[in-house]
Order: C-alpha cells, then sequence, then structure tokens
C-alpha cells in the first residue's frame, strides 16, 4: 500500500485524536477503535518505509547500558569476573560474549535478556 506524505500526516493526526477518545473500556469494534486501528497501521507501514529504525549491534547495546548505568568497562569486568579487555572486545564488536555471560552482563546492567538476545 502506497501512503504519501500528506496522507501520513492526516493518519498520525487522527491517531491523536482517537488516543483521546478510545479508552480500556472502549470496545474493540467500535467505529472509533477500529479507525485507530487502521490509522495506526498506516502510520507504521509509512515509518518503516521513509524512517527506518536500525537495530542496535550488541556492542552498541553494551556501550549504552555502560553510559545508562554510569559505569566503566573496568567495573562492568569486575563486576562479571572477566578481564576489560575482554569487556573492550564486546564493546568494540571484536567478539560476542557467551549466552551465560551475556545474561551476567544483563544483569549488571539493567538490559532485558531479550534486547541482547534478539541481537
Amino acid at each position: 500500500m502506497k501512503i504519501s506524505e500528506a496522507q501520513y500526516k492526516y493518519a498520525q493526526r487522527r491517531v491523536e485524536e482517537l488516543l483521546e477518545v478510545v479508552t480500556d473500556t472502549t470496545l474493540p469494534t467500535s467505529p472509533e477503535s477500529m479507525e485507530l486501528s487502521i490509522m495506526s497501521t498506516f502510520v507504521e507501514e509509512y515509518e518503516k518505509k521513509h524512517h527506518p529504525i536500525e537495530k542496535l549491534t550488541l556492542a552498541e547495546v553494551i556501550k549504552q547500558g555502560l553510559k545508562a548505568k554510569g559505569m566503566t568497562q573496568k567495573e562492568l569486568s569486575q563486576a562479571v569476573g572477566l578481564s576489560t579487555s575482554r569487556i573492550s572486545d564486546f564493546t568494540q564488536g571484536k567478539s560476542e560474549p557467551t549466552l551465560a555471560t551475556a545474561g551476567e552482563i544483563c544483569r549488571v546492567l539493567d538490559i532485558m535478556p531479550e534486547a541482547m538476545l534478539s541481537l
């Protein structure tokens, strides 16, 4: 389905308007709920094509986790029992952690394991 920019902007506005009307108690078969579903699909399809979101690499996820926790690679290495150079390999994308190590990194950095496993 080809969606023009004008149609996309209209769908965006309608989604915003409908989000104020449709609640958890609104029936899925109501005209508002159905329109919200259709307009949301239009917005999603347009954005997939024109504004794709690139997946993060495992290295980027670890770097962002370090930044969010305010930790250094050395602190992470001590927390998971690996050398700093090994953590550096992970953050530079030179190698990937084992499943067990990835789980430990997730625990220390408060990263959902699903986020790391989906990469």
